[in-house]
């Protein structure tokens, strides 16, 4: 699979908070799923693919159980928040080396106001065509995160969310 890339530039700081540049991080994942050999190095480039509004890459990259493309309106609408920031609180492979787990919190703004997606994601590994394909199946929410008045803002400037964003 081949995704179409858009201006995002190659040089500019990764979306994932990787601290690499785009073109060095999430960009060849972009280009070739194949590439994330690792969970969380695919659920980055999930991330990085809703900041850079690549919606066939985060749709392709579901688990066929899942019927991604049956929600393809759904999934854009999802591509057009404005991403903020991304988490990464732990990532894991269980014995087998065919399932990994990521916990992150993603923040984002919908209509103005902020959220936080807290999710732990389960992903499998799937041959295909002599590689292996990582992809997102389902995942877990510990809790629902709204940005309070009071709270640190989403958007990383570190003032208070009311005299933020809010």
């Amino acid at each position: 699979m081949t995704a179409k890339l858009s201006t995002f530039s190659t040089t500019a700081p990764c979306p994932c908070a990787s601290q690499k540049p785009y073109g060095d991080c999430c960009e060849p994942i972009h280009l070739e799923h194949s590439k994330a050999d690792h969970p969380e190095k695919l659920m980055r480039a999930r991330y990085s693919a809703h900041v850079v509004g690549l919606v066939d890459f985060v749709v392709d990259t579901y688990h066929t159980s899942c019927h991604a493309e049956a929600h393809r309106d759904a999934i854009a609408s999802s591509v057009k928040s404005k991403w903020q920031m991304l988490q990464v609180l732990s990532s894991s492979v269980d014995d087998s080396g065919r399932q990994g787990f990521v916990e992150f919190k993603a923040h984002y703004v919908e209509n103005g106001t902020p959220y936080c997606l807290h999710e732990k994601s389960r992903f499998v590994a799937e041959d295909r065509d002599g590689e292996s394909y990582w992809y997102y199946i389902d995942g877990e929410y510990p809790k629902a995160d709204k940005v309070g008045r009071n709270d640190p803002c989403p958007c990383g400037s570190g003032k208070k969310h009311k005299k933020c964003c809010g």
